[in-house]
């Protein structure tokens, strides 16, 4: 379909740092979420949603790109997507079109934290962006930049801020396709001061009440930090109701696909010194919906997917030839209820904090680590040694780690072989991985049936 598509609109509302359990869907007790348990009871939720990477830009290209860091070369921050790789921007447009981002970008030239020079905005036509926003702006202080690279100021608390200019968008394209992606900052916490600045009175709302229970164990910031990180996503939610309000009183909201996702999680400093980077799914798991034709009639997928399968599924969604070069797949299949040949694991790259890689099945977690290479200059390695294993039937929350356990052998055994299988797929050459240091597992003990569960 090229040269004036009649497909939906398809919009893309994105958080920063949001983990799943922030929402109703999840079982968050706080009423957080009203806006987007109701997106969801009408349309598709993603029970089991996945970042591909637990840092902003390599996840940002995943969602762009339709491929793994390791392709594109963004495996960790400060490093600008190629402008030769094609984005959904420049299939969308393709297709006829109106293509518009709005918010953090981070997939431009480390040097500027602001403009973004016009050949590195991923082919997008309308521009009002920041490539690093929380360095450009405060909770009240919005700051980004045109399509001339001007700063323009924006009114009202940072997520209002954005919210006001998608709707001025969708209204100004209402009559023609669009393609719109909305990158907030929140939940992130502000850089400069370490701090989650919520709107004012939602940090004391949610101050002290529930914590999800691996940091409730763990520690970390959580204490001090979730009051305003909830009020943040309390803020989102409105936003999202705004948005859909919007779409609803031009008539268009019955033609629009919406996706609402974040980039990865927050462990709040438990698993390592800071926010994410890690196997952990506090780090990996994300909320994720899906509305819009297609995807209507409240249904919940439980199998696995992963953001490498977001943008073929946006693709599709709008009647668009998949790229060969997408290394996902359209969960459409998924939703008209064809199962068979769906994956039964997914695959994670770690970087930054080390040169890491992970396989998740719907019970399992297995990570590895390379022990010499240098994350923030290595995509990747030669050599790696089991650092993780979890059962996550018994413990959902990764308390206790289970690598070298004898007792687990046979279960890290076989993970190895779909890890080392999900890195070839993705164009990784064949590692070597070596077991961790044995252990005995003394009560514990896993019958050879339960492996591959």
């Amino acid at each position: 379909m090229t040269g004036g598509s009649a497909g939906p609109n398809v919009v893309v509302f994105f958080t920063d740092q949001q983990r799943w359990d922030t929402t109703g869907l999840h079982g968050n007790p706080l009423e957080l979420t009203p806006n987007l348990d109701r997106l969801a009871r009408q349309g598709t939720h993603l029970h089991h949603s996945f970042t591909c990477q637990p840092v902003c830009a390599p996840s940002r290209a995943v969602l762009q790109t339709g491929q793994y860091p390791t392709t594109t070369g963004v495996f960790r921050n400060g490093l600008r997507l190629p402008p030769t790789v094609p984005t959904l921007a420049h299939h969308f447009g393709d297709a006829g079109y109106a293509t518009g981002y709005i918010g953090k970008w981070h997939l431009g030239d480390r040097a500027s934290l602001g403009p973004v020079a016009p050949e590195q905005r991923g082919g997008y036509q309308y521009w009002l962006a920041s490539n690093a926003l929380e360095h450009t702006s405060d909770a009240y202080d919005t700051v980004m930049y045109d399509e001339n690279g001007e700063p323009v100021s924006l009114p009202g608390y940072r997520v209002d801020a954005l919210t006001d200019a998608a709707i001025r968008y969708v209204d100004a394209h209402q009559a023609e396709p669009f393609y719109l992606f909305v990158s907030y900052l929140e939940p992130h916490h502000q850089n400069h001061r370490d701090d989650y600045p919520a709107p004012h009175g939602y940090d004391e709302r949610y101050r002290g009440r529930w914590v999800p229970p691996d940091l409730a164990a763990l520690g970390g910031t959580a204490h001090s930090h979730l009051g305003g990180y909830f009020g943040m996503v309390k803020r989102l939610d409105e936003a999202l109701g705004r948005l859909l309000d919007a779409l609803e009183s031009m008539g268009i909201l019955d033609n629009t696909v919406v996706l609402f996702t974040s980039d990865h999680g927050n462990h709040f400093k438990t698993r390592n010194g800071e926010y994410k980077r890690s196997v952990h799914d506090a780090s990996i798991r994300v909320p994720t919906v899906i509305s819009g034709p297609g995807f209507q009639g409240g249904r919940e997928i439980q199998e696995l997917v992963s953001h490498i399968d977001l943008a073929p599924t946006l693709l599709d969604a709008a009647g668009l030839a998949i790229p060969e070069e997408m290394q996902g797949r359209s969960i459409l299949p998924l939703v008209r209820g064809e199962r068979s040949d769906w994956p039964d694991d997914l695959f994670v790259q770690v970087s930054e904090s080390q040169v890491g890689r992970g396989v998740r099945t719907a019970r399992w977690k297995y990570g590895v680590v390379s022990p010499d290479a240098d994350p923030t200059t290595e995509p990747g390695a030669d050599r790696y040694v089991e650092t993780y294993l979890y059962d996550l039937r018994a413990d959902p929350y990764e308390l206790r780690n289970l690598a070298g356990l004898t007792s687990h052998r046979v279960v890290a055994d076989r993970l190895r072989e779909r890890l080392v299988r999900r890195m070839i797929q993705a164009g990784e050459a064949e590692p070597k991985i070596e077991p961790a240091t044995p252990a005995e597992g003394k009560q514990l003990r896993v019958a050879v049936n339960e492996v591959g569960q």
